[in-house]
């Protein structure tokens, strides 16, 4: 979601600034900005593209060795230029003189007592100029300086409540930037030989700057000055956080031949999964033993001996994910599996079982809600946890005492491919784990998984190959308004997966249903506008499948099937069939969905919409 990008150097930072912001246009956002000190506070703001944020900056030769920069994705107050950050601070004296205050601040997250606060200051005579809850913050630093912006900041938030990472500086302090999180990441970037020092919400905005990243902890505070920083704990006392060489890759990645980021992921995905595989092609069953080679890091066979149960929180398609595990965990391994949506879990009366395995699936490993329930799962006594993340240096992967990472690499569109499949791929070899930790796979039975997962880049590669025949479907889907999906057992979170696909780039409304509930209420949906998508694997759930298209048939309505070739689904009026090129099994689903992926892609270009970043969206959710 929102991204910051701070520096103090001895150089004119702007260019540094907005670089930064371009690498972090990927995670969303709807109005950018930059300011900097210059002889006072001076800012640059947008509501269009970081690249018109450039522009601006160019033009009104925008410099300074100190600054701030910011994407924000709306929460409080509308995608307006007055409530875009930096805010800066106006007490009573400075509208009076029509300049601004001495507090420039940049803030991710959410302040709970917001009104609360900007009651009080107001009181006091601050004049507010947007609807933000982070203007409210720069008032309250300006209020409570003293002349030292670290000890303000250190008393500031102290009075807030809720999820933050601020990046503050001062008129009256050149070459100084204080920094704070809590519930929101932000790094520090160390730059060469200690000269200059930066903060950012991702190291990847800071990719090409420096590879010396300090990743704070919840509750510090860090002070930037030039030539040096330190950094404090909630309890304010120093800490002393380790330096970390990170290769962070730039989000500005080359299209190739792809129109777009998301065709290029979707068809990035057989390379994603065989580097996610890495290393299966030389597996043998002592793999998942308590040897220093496990793929979920050292200790997991002996946790996995331990556990009675596994509970998955997810959000968004990583909550898809988790719901096809379930399948493969209590089919295959036979461990009850219980799958949560974070941000109803963290908030409900639930019963801990000190054996269960907790499992966080997360794209970023930032994402709040997850990373919140997490928290709450420990703080209930669930010490076995496990993180199925495609960033190694993320928060989540930190929290966890197991992790298994994705090796998806940067996913820029907001729409998740490539992140889905792989988590679905870490999600296999985990249960094929916990299976042979509990001796219920065979050594045939863990031979055949394994060579199938070897031969899943091929399959999909295979998949990818039925585009056009998708583009085709596309062309019918662009002229609907909705549409409904079918999948039943293992493949009904494909479905639900698919649906959300289709409504997240190209605005038509879409849901999802177990085939078999079309008789208790969406059956009333179905009519000749409704296309309806069915994943129609060969499995033991296929002739119930066809008795559920028989009821959509029967009603007028009209069927896009993707069957795998021994399904004897033939074409005929009102059903077009896309034939797979193979029946997978228990791994059926990663091949399933990558055409509801290509659906969804080419019906939002046929429709004009932004597919890399449809409207409202952002790609990693760091607030509540």
């Amino acid at each position: 979601m929102c991204g910051i990008v701070a520096a103090v150097a001895n150089r004119n930072i702007v260019p540094l600034l907005v670089q930064g912001l371009q690498r972090l246009e990927y995670r969303g956002y709807d109005s950018c900005g930059v300011a900097v000190h210059n002889g006072g506070l001076r800012r640059a703001r947008s509501t269009a593209r970081v690249a018109e944020l450039l522009q601006q900056v160019s033009t009104e030769h925008l410099e300074g060795t100190t600054g701030i920069a910011h994407t924000r994705w709306a929460t409080h107050g509308a995608p307006a230029v007055h409530n875009a950050h930096p805010h800066f601070s106006h007490g009573s004296g400075d509208e009076a003189e029509g300049r601004p205050g001495r507090i420039a601040l940049v803030h991710n997250g959410i302040i709970e007592n917001h009104e609360e606060l900007r009651n009080r200051l107001k009181a006091k005579g601050y004049a507010f100029a947007s609807q933000t809850d982070t203007e409210v913050i720069a008032h309250l630093v300006d209020s409570l300086y003293e002349g030292d912006l670290f000890e303000a900041v250190q008393s500031a938030i102290a009075r807030l409540h809720g999820a933050y990472a601020i990046a503050v500086f001062c008129r009256d302090e050149p070459h100084r930037v204080v920094g704070a999180r809590a519930g929101s990441p932000l790094v520090l970037g160390v730059g060469a030989e200690g000269s200059e020092h930066y903060l950012a919400s991702d190291a990847m905005a800071l990719a090409g700057v420096t590879d010396q990243i300090v990743y704070l902890e919840e509750g510090d505070l860090v002070d930037l000055q030039l030539g040096r920083y330190w950094v404090v704990d909630r309890q304010g006392d120093r800490a002393d956080r380790p330096v970390r060489t990170v290769q962070a890759h730039s989000g500005a990645a080359e299209l190739g031949p792809y129109r777009h980021y998301m065709q290029k992921e979707i068809f990035e995905q057989p390379r994603a999964i065989a580097d996610t595989l890495d290393g299966i092609q030389a597996v043998v069953p002592e793999l998942f033993e308590a040897s220093g080679n496990h793929p979920a890091g050292e200790g997991a066979h002996h946790v996995f001996k331990q556990i009675e149960s596994v509970l998955i929180l997810a959000c968004g398609t990583s909550y898809y994910s988790g719901c096809t595990a379930k399948y493969w965990l209590e089919g295959i391994a036979k461990v009850p599996t219980q799958v949560e949506i974070a941000s109803e879990y963290r908030y409900r009366e639930s019963v801990p079982n000190p054996h269960t395995l907790v499992v966080t699936i997360s794209q970023s490993g930032e994402t709040a809600d997850t990373l919140a329930a997490l928290r709450h799962a420990q703080s209930l006594g669930m010490r076995h946890t496990l993180t199925v993340c495609n960033v190694a240096s993320s928060a989540m992967v930190r929290e966890t005492r197991l992790a298994y990472l994705t090796r998806a690499g940067v996913e820029i569109g907001v729409a998740s491919t490539k992140a889905f499949t792989t988590q679905l791929a870490g999600l296999f070899l985990l249960t094929l784990a916990l299976a042979q930790a509990k001796g219920r796979l065979t050594e045939s039975q863990e031979a055949a998984h394994l060579k199938a997962m070897r031969h899943l880049p091929a399959a999909l590669s295979a998949v990818l190959a039925l585009e056009p025949q998708i583009i085709s479907w596309a062309d019918d889907f662009a002229g609907k308004q909705n549409a409904l999906f079918l999948g039943r057992g293992l493949h009904y979170p494909i479905a639900l997966e698919g649906a959300l696909k289709l409504k997240e780039i190209t605005y038509i409304h879409a849901e999802a249903y177990a085939a078999g509930e079309l008789k208790h209420g969406p059956l009333a949906l179905v009519t000749s506008e409704m296309p309806v998508v069915t994943v129609a694997p060969h499995d033991a759930l296929l002739e119930k499948l066809k008795s559920n298209m028989q009821e959509v048939r029967a009603r007028g309505g009209v069927l896009y099937v993707l069957a795998d070739a021994d399904s004897r689904i033939e074409s005929e009026d009102g059903i077009h069939v896309i034939r797979m090129p193979e029946h997978y099994g228990p791994l059926s689903p990663l091949l399933h969905v990558v055409p509801l992926q290509l659906l969804a892609y080419h019906t939002a270009v046929a429709r004009g919409t932004d597919v890399d970043k449809p409207r409202n969206l952002a790609k990693s959710v760091t607030v509540e």
